[in-house]
C-alpha cells in the first residue's frame, strides 16, 4: 500500500533579474527592468531581435541583442511566430535568463521572491513520506534549502540534519544541491515516518488545507 503523498510545485519567480549600468539618461549607475517587449529589425532574409529593457528611474531604454543577422530560415517556425507576436511566455523565459543577461552586465541583480501553485497527485489516507516534484519554467536565484525550508515551515538547520541522516533525498546531480537554486524537475523525497509534526508538514506541502 502506497504510504507516500505526491505533490507538484510549480515556482513562478515573481521578478525578472535586473541589470545594472550606466544610464545615459540620468547619468547614473543604476538597474534597467526588462519592458517584456521585442524590438526586432528584417534587413532582406536576415533578423536582428532585442528584448527592451528600461531605466527604472527615467524610463531610458537599453536593447539587450538576442542575435544579430539571423538567417530567417534558420529560426524555427514557433520562434518566429513569437517574436513576431511579442508571446509573454518566450519573452519571459528570456528575461529570466540570467546566465545569459550576465554576459551582457558585470552585475546583475537577483529577485528571490516566488509564487507556488500546488498539485496534489498522490493523496493516501496516510503518508509517512511526502515526494515534491518542482516544475521551474524559468528560472529563479531562491536556494532549495530556503524554498523547502519555507514551505515546509521547517528551519534550515533541520533540514539540512534531515539530509544528512538521510531522511531527504534529493534527486540531483549537483554537489551541495540543497544551497543552490533548484532545477526543473528535481524531486525530493522527506521521509517523515519517525517525525512527530508529520501531520503539520504534509499539510504544509499541501498548501495548508488540511
Amino acid at each position: 500500500m502506497c504510504n507516500i503523498l505526491k505533490v507538484q510545485w510549480t515556482i513562478i519567480p515573481r521578478n525578472a533579474p535586473q541589470p545594472r549600468m550606466v544610464c545615459s539618461g540620468c547619468g547614473g549607475y543604476t538597474a534597467f527592468k526588462s519592458s517584456d517587449k521585442l524590438r526586432l529589425n528584417a534587413n532582406g532574409k536576415k533578423l536582428d531581435a532585442w528584448l527592451i529593457y528600461k531605466c527604472i528611474h527615467c524610463d531610458k531604454t537599453w536593447n539587450r541583442t538576442l542575435f544579430e543577422r539571423r538567417s530567417v530560415r534558420s529560426i524555427d517556425p514557433e520562434t518566429l511566430e513569437a517574436l513576431q507576436t511579442n508571446d509573454p511566455d518566450w519573452i519571459r523565459g528570456h528575461a529570466f535568463n540570467v546566465d545569459a543577461l550576465k554576459a551582457k552586465s558585470q552585475h546583475v541583480e537577483e529577485f528571490a521572491e516566488v509564487d507556488i501553485h500546488r498539485k496534489i497527485i498522490c493523496r493516501p489516507e496516510k503518508s509517512e513520506f511526502v515526494e515534491i516534484l518542482l516544475s521551474i519554467p524559468v528560472q529563479t536565484s531562491l536556494r532549495l534549502d530556503r524554498l523547502l525550508a519555507a514551505e515546509l515551515n521547517i528551519s534550515r538547520s533541520r533540514l539540512q540534519m534531515l539530509y544528512e541522516t538521510g531522511l531527504l533525498q534529493v534527486d540531483s546531480q549537483q554537489n551541495g544541491a540543497l544551497r543552490r537554486p533548484p532545477k526543473h524537475g528535481l524531486r525530493t523525497v522527506l521521509d517523515l515516518s519517525s517525525e512527530l509534526d508529520r501531520d503539520s508538514i504534509l499539510q504544509s506541502a499541501c498548501g495548508g488545507n488540511g
